[in-house]
């Protein structure tokens, strides 16, 4: 798994199937039930810690899901493996505009689904009119009232699956577009540019507080275990410098943690998704 997730570290999946479409993504799943085969489906593997043990069963990769359409006035709909960055483009084209806060957060529409992703006070969720979940082996349509959701967080249900998102967005230039693509690209390059794999913000920001001054604070920035390290350039960035496993991430959270809870009293909780085995 370490080569298929950001942080390039994880260990072997026992089986990596990439379905072709939803039919193809049906048959799968029927086979892995009759075989009673485990399995967890992913975008880019942004936002994933795998284990060292790897994971037993199936991932399942729906970066073939990457369709962008226009399917009402005002409203896109994008599968789950469409990149964020081309769902905003897509949406600057036909004059819609108002997710251009997701154009720099890495990965896919699926994981940003997920983590209700998002930056300057906004979440994707937000902006979602529905999710296409594939729900018990059927295909619904989901409007977000009928769906729990918050700060960085979905609720779904076990075995759901987020095939696609309908959007409804602002009539808007496209140069009004591109002036907040431009500005976004260019914030995250000065922050977020920390010149090693990352899965972004590894930890959620604590109510009213930003997880990164917490860590700071705890003199944790530049913090080493193995090849992890807390950046030197964003504290809430933990780094692979080179041949870093699961586990020397695991143990360095740790250490972030109790050091911020010593210093402030605050417990931190990951942002990343901890899967597989140890």
């Amino acid at each position: 798994m370490s080569l298929h997730t950001s942080l390039k570290t994880g260990g072997p999946v026992d089986l990596y199937a990439i379905p072709e479409d939803t039919a193809d993504l049906q048959n799968l799943l029927s086979w892995l039930g009759r075989q009673n085969i485990p399995w967890l489906p992913i975008g880019k593997g942004y936002n994933l810690l795998v284990r060292d043990g790897g994971i037993r069963g199936a991932v399942i990769s729906l970066e073939r899901f990457d369709r962008i359409d226009v399917i009402e006035e005002g409203v896109i709909r994008a599968e789950a493996g469409a990149e964020n960055l081309a769902v905003v483009r897509f949406a600057q084209r036909i004059g819609r505009g108002g997710i251009g806060f997701i154009s720099g957060i890495p990965g896919t529409i699926g994981g940003a689904i997920k983590m209700n992703a998002g930056a300057y006070g906004e979440g994707i969720l937000e902006r979602t009119e529905y999710l296409t979940l594939l729900r018990g082996g059927k295909i619904s349509d989901y409007r977000m009232t009928e769906l729990d959701y918050g700060y960085r967080h979905l609720r779904l249900e076990d075995g759901d699956i987020v095939l696609a998102a309908a959007f409804r967005l602002d009539e808007r230039e496209p140069s009004h577009t591109e002036e907040e693509i431009r500005k976004d690209l260019e914030l995250r390059r000065s922050k977020h540019n920390v010149g090693y794999p990352s899965a972004g913000s590894f930890f959620k920001n604590p109510h009213g507080q930003a997880a990164w001054r917490l860590i700071d604070a705890a003199g944790m920035r530049g913090e080493k275990v193995g090849g992890a390290q807390v950046s030197e350039v964003h504290s809430n960035f933990l780094v692979n410098t080179g041949n870093a496993t699961a586990q020397d991430f695991l143990d360095l959270a740790a250490i972030v943690k109790n050091a911020v809870f010593a210093s402030s009293g605050v417990k931190l909780e990951e942002e990343v998704r901890i899967v597989g085995e140890t």
